[in-house]
């Protein structure tokens, strides 16, 4: 089901499927479609091939450098790249720290980080949690002194972070820090960006349930960060980092992955056999397949429901982090799926299977044992950009009022 009607919206998913076609590599495509590891230099490669096109940044105004497409061009765009098997644009630059940088950075930061961003000449990391302030941002430690004044003038920064999606990766990290003690904890935050690799930063990884290495703990050891580097007025980052927080949202939302997953098992199921016939034809296991598909088609027409909202110009209330619950679950329910249709050979789960070019058994061209690793890495879906537990408080409060 597509969310177009026009002809001109026709036409724009035909040429984003044609250009995904004959452009993904083929690596990088046998990679995403058989839930494999993707490594740093095929993000890069991609992102530098859809900038050649002039696709680099489809989220962004013509102003600075972006497409200029709507709402809904930019959702075409989305489906039509994950159904191809691309991988996803890191969203840390291009759609959170960019569109920070447009409402409240200087001219100079602008020109400075924004081409970067869009040619992944940078790949910036999100410095938010903290051991003791996850869901909880307004608790957060890590101290920013200020030192010096005019051109000389810096912060020293001294904490730690966790949690830190490809910190191992990235070479700039937007972090929330604490400028001031007085009064409500929300106040006295403000945002710096920080170069990876300043003296005093130290990366540790933190191996995740199937053993993949995507997140990091971030250590700031009396880190130095020039005061041109804080984001907007300093102790106003709450203010930032909420406006950061609902783009990130609305991107977790993933429908585009939730249509590839729902591909995918379908095509696993038609494979797979049980009692000498097609796993898809066994009543509870279609029941199930059916049941799942009618949630992720209730999930495009409820993000349709907020594109209609954007392009009206009213403001988003409750929408991004219902959209953010309903796409995690949904997520963990195919990954679920999946692996449901891998069957004993899910187990045990083998990590070697993650990495390219592993030979085990297949179904529909898909590895079985890298499903149950899938599985794994989707429990977290539900927990980070906020966790769902902390949506549904956030959704109470906009019924309530309070």
């Amino acid at each position: 089901m597509d969310l177009t009607d026009s002809t001109e919206e026709r036409s724009f998913r035909a040429e984003v499927r044609e250009f995904v076609a004959t452009h993904l590599p083929d690596d990088i495509r046998a990679k995403v479609l058989g839930f494999l590891r993707v490594e740093r230099e095929d993000y890069v490669r991609w992102q530098r091939i859809l900038e050649a096109r002039g696709w680099g940044a489809p989220g962004w105004p013509v102003a600075h450098g972006g497409c200029g497409w709507n709402a809904v061009q930019r959702n075409i765009f989305d489906e039509e790249c994950f159904s191809a098997g691309a991988p996803r644009q890191m969203p840390f630059g291009l759609s959170m720290i960019a569109p920070v940088l447009m409402k409240y950075g200087t001219p100079e930061q602008q020109q400075r980080y924004l081409p970067r961003i869009k040619s992944m000449e940078d790949w910036w990391c999100q410095g938010y949690s903290e051991p003791g302030a996850g869901s909880d941002l307004a608790s957060l430690k890590t101290r920013a002194e200020k030192v010096g004044s005019g051109a000389q003038a810096h912060y020293v920064v001294t904490g730690q972070k966790i949690w830190t999606s490809f910190a191992h990766w990235a070479n700039w990290m937007f972090a929330l820090v604490r400028t001031s003690a007085d009064g409500k904890p929300q106040r006295g935050i403000s945002l710096l960006l920080m170069p990876m690799d300043s003296p005093g930063i130290s990366v540790r990884p933190i191996k995740t349930l199937d053993g993949g290495h995507d997140v990091n703990e971030v250590f700031l050891d009396a880190v130095k960060v020039p005061a041109a580097n804080l984001v907007g007025e300093e102790n106003d980052g709450w203010t930032i980092a909420k406006y950061l927080l609902g783009h990130e949202r609305t991107n977790i939302a993933g429908l585009g992955m939730c249509k590839r997953l729902l591909r995918r098992l379908k095509e696993v199921a038609r494979s797979r056999t049980r009692h000498g016939r097609p796993l898809i034809e066994d009543p509870r296991f279609r029941d199930r397949v059916a049941a799942i598909e009618i949630e992720v088609q209730a999930h495009e027409w409820a993000l349709a429901r907020l594109i209609s909202l954007e392009q009206a110009g009213q403001g988003l209330g409750a929408e991004p982090s219902m959209l953010k619950i309903r796409g995690s679950e949904i997520q963990g329910q195919l990954g679920e799926l999946l692996m449901a249709c891998a069957g004993p050979q899910a187990v045990p789960y083998l990590e070697p299977a993650m990495d390219f070019g592993y030979d085990g058994p297949t179904a529909a061209g898909v590895e079985l044992n890298p499903l149950a690793g899938l599985y794994l890495d989707l429990r977290k879906v539900a927990i980070y950009g906020g966790t769902n537990e902390i949506q549904r408080g956030l959704i109470g409060k906009s019924i309530i009022g309070a």
